[in-house]
């Protein structure tokens, strides 16, 4: 079955299982803001970015092991994750004053991204994947946006460090990132 698979999907394409699970995770965060806004259901806010969390997780294994990577799942699955973080820092920044700082930093370090893998594209034809510090970024936003929603009563300093250490982690992936897209402006030529 992973034969048959693997010749029907190629760079080129777009409806692959990995893709509608992120479209998935795309279409979940309304529902998370409105559990947030709407409903004040915290409970059910963590159920459904734990769900989003996992499509995240199951749509980069599917991809992988079945080989489904595609350039859009390469462009839209990063894309929804930050959508994602984004929508629920902004939920949070509204209860805790703290969460406008990584909410601030993933801003910048976004625009920043997007910038230079727009540059990276341009020079190579390529969409460069994520690499391992992104992915422990992704994971570490996804515990500290968890523990925030779930432990209202979270004690400042616990919630000082933990939002610290995550921001930390994003400076060193952006500065990780920034130097590899750099190189691939530097030495890509488009085929």
């Amino acid at each position: 079955m992973k034969q048959e698979i693997s010749t029907v999907v190629n760079k080129e394409s777009v409806l692959t299982i990995p893709n509608l699970l992120t479209l998935i995770r795309l279409l979940l965060i309304g529902p998370i803001v409105w559990a947030f806004a709407g409903l004040h259901d915290s409970a059910l806010m963590a159920v459904l970015l734990t769900v989003s969390g996992a499509t995240d997780i199951l749509d980069g294994w599917i991809a992988r092991h079945f080989h489904m990577i595609s350039a859009f799942g390469k462009a839209v699955d990063p894309l929804a994750d930050k959508l994602t973080q984004f929508a629920v820092l902004v939920c949070l920044a509204t209860r805790y004053r703290v969460m406008r700082l990584p909410l601030a930093m993933l801003v910048i370090k976004e625009a920043a991204s997007g910038l230079m893998g727009w540059m990276v594209f341009r020079r190579t034809g390529e969409v460069l994947g994520a690499q391992w510090h992104g992915k422990l970024v992704t994971c570490m936003l996804y515990a500290l946006m968890i523990a925030h929603i779930l432990w209202q009563e979270m004690p400042a300093y616990l919630s000082n460090t933990l939002t610290s250490l995550c921001m930390a982690m994003m400076a060193l992936s952006f500065t990780l990132y920034a130097m590899r897209n750099i190189r691939a402006i530097q030495g890509g030529k488009r085929s």
